[in-house]
């Protein structure tokens, strides 16, 4: 209002005016929720395309996604409850002339999937037209709006009924044999302990919570019957897991990599190590399906990768583990190994003292220029690289030989000028000690087009367990390491191939058992063509 004579004088005109602006606040305060709920969503899908597009240019992209789809889901919520909060004051105000309906932009949902079934649900047409109340109405089409929907997991006891028959001449008692069990005197379908599997090893489930999920839903299942079950699909999938280990070592190029696991003791836990090696040829357009395989061990001694690659001669890429120092000798039997160091590796080293969102939180005292430089440097290699991968081994020496090798004679020249300024306890100087010392192994994927220039396959093969570590907090022993190991690999090699592992599994403990020792292979996840193990689209 202009001025305070231009109000009404009596209450009830008060009132209502004080509704209509308060409705009218509220549809603007919902239109600015809105909005910025939009702003963060497009900020998010355009991060996302960027990141599909020229992949990770650092590794401050990973944490600042996440905190932006944190950050998208609050604002989300927040925008539906102004938008509910508007609709309310203005059916309030009862002024719809004075009060615009808000209507909130969303983003756009994909259709449903195709292969969903389909229930419909007819609401009742008019009888009589609601103009003149004539009965002759004619049917001109229809609209149809869909509502996804989900029904409660349901669970059932399938019954195998043998019946028995007398033969009248000489009284002998026929049956049919009893019904095929995935492990002896079992009482689960293949399909609940596959469910029970990938909950524990894919979704990072332990027992005690299925256990206590599955009474909540009618059916008692304590956790050690549980864990009897997990032991005895564990000894059932051996096989499999032996047929991807050999298929993983038979490449001419591995990844490997390890990580923590925390495992059961007396009065406290201590730290066991998984082991992983993966098979991907894809950078280099090999046509080898990809898969990963685990091992599980006590310590980090060096034995331990000796014994996983005792009759392995190739490339490994791995980070600069002294453990591996004795598969690089010559004269090692069935042959050396090439040594191939991750640049991820190095570059990290620089990043975390050129961390810019470090320093604004106060964790890092100064950013280091060198380091700044260095990044810099490094990431001009690493988009040359994006642009080859999945080409041919010749295509991709052709371009790094033309490209990348005089960046990577810069940089050798650079890093080694400005080292000799800095003390041997400068940080950024034991950063580049790191790949300076082995600036060989660094550089040997300029003169072989199979080495890809980072370990990021391993990386990501152990990125699970790093997280189900917060969710089960430590293995209970030993054994149950080992039996991580195997299903870990089972779960990973079928991810890798874009099976569900879920499906998978279940097909594979379906037919294991009966199946021809001989031909196992047709049950490896590349292997598996139907169409109930694919992933959805």
């Amino acid at each position: 209002m202009s001025s305070a004579d231009s109000l009404p004088d009596d209450i009830e005109s008060l009132q209502q005016l004080v509704r209509t602006q308060q409705a009218e606040l509220a549809r603007v305060h919902a239109e600015a929720s809105s909005a910025q709920a939009l702003i963060a969503h497009l900020q998010l899908a355009i991060a996302k395309l960027r990141r599909e597009l020229f992949g990770p240019r650092s590794e401050r992209k990973a944490r600042l996604l996440d905190q932006m789809e944190l950050q998208l889901e609050e604002l989300e919520a927040a925008a539906a409850e102004d938008e509910v909060a508007a609709e309310q004051a203005a059916a309030a105000a009862n002024d719809a002339a004075a009060v615009r309906a808000f209507a909130r932009r969303r983003p756009s949902r994909k259709p449903f999937p195709a292969h969903l079934p389909r229930e419909r649900v007819i609401v009742p047409g008019p009888t009589t037209c609601a103009c003149c109340g004539s009965l002759k109405l004619a049917k001109l089409g229809e609209d149809v709006t869909e509502t996804l929907e989900v029904i409660p997991r349901q669970w059932k006891v399938v019954q195998y009924v043998r019946e028995k028959f007398t033969c009248r001449d000489c009284e002998r008692i026929s049956q049919a044999p009893a019904p095929f069990h995935v492990l002896p005197r079992g009482f689960a379908g293949p399909s609940l302990l596959a469910m029970i599997l990938f909950e524990k090893y894919g979704q990072h489930q332990p027992l005690n919570r299925q256990s206590d999920r599955y009474a909540r839903e009618g059916v008692d299942l304590s956790l050690s019957t549980l864990a009897d079950q997990v032991g005895g699909c564990a000894m059932v999938l051996r096989p499999i897991y032996e047929l991807i280990r050999a298929h993983v070592f038979a490449a001419d190029r591995v990844h490997g990599d390890d990580t923590t696991v925390p495992v059961l003791a007396k009065h406290q836990t201590r730290k066991g190590r998984l082991w992983v090696y993966v098979r991907d040829d894809k950078p280099f357009a090999g046509r080898a399906p990809p898969a990963a395989v685990f091992f599980y061990s006590r310590d980090r001694a060096a034995e331990h990768p000796e014994r996983h690659l005792a009759d392995y001669a190739g490339i490994l890429q791995a980070d600069a583990y002294a453990g591996f120092n004795r598969l690089y000798e010559a004269d090692r039997k069935p042959g050396p190994i090439t040594e191939a160091s991750c640049w991820a590796h190095g570059r990290r080293k620089f990043f975390e003292l050129a961390d810019v969102t470090a320093k604004a939180r106060g964790e890092l005292a100064v950013i280091a220029p060198l380091a700044f430089e260095a990044v810099k440097r490094i990431d001009a290699i690493f988009d040359i690289e994006r642009e080859i991968n999945g080409r041919s081994i010749d295509e991709r020496l052709a371009v790094r030989r033309a490209r990348l090798a005089p960046l990577i004679a810069d940089l050798e020249v650079w890093m080694r000028a400005e080292r000799a300024k800095l003390s041997r306890h400068n940080d950024v100087a034991k950063a580049m000690n790191y790949m300076l010392t082995r600036w060989d192994t660094f550089t040997r994927f300029l003169e072989d087009g199979r080495i890809c220039l980072t370990n990021n396959a391993a990386e990501r093969a152990l990125r699970g367990i790093a997280l189900g570590r917060k969710s089960w907090l430590f293995a209970g022993s030993d054994r149950g390491g080992e039996r991580a190991a195997v299903m870990y690999t089972l779960i990973q090699t079928a991810r890798l191939n874009q099976v569900d592992p879920q499906a998978w599994l279940a097909d594979v403990l379906a037919r294991i058992n009966d199946h021809n020792i001989q031909t196992l292979d047709q049950l490896l996840p590349w292997n598996c063509k139907t169409s109930s193990t694919k992933l959805a689209a």
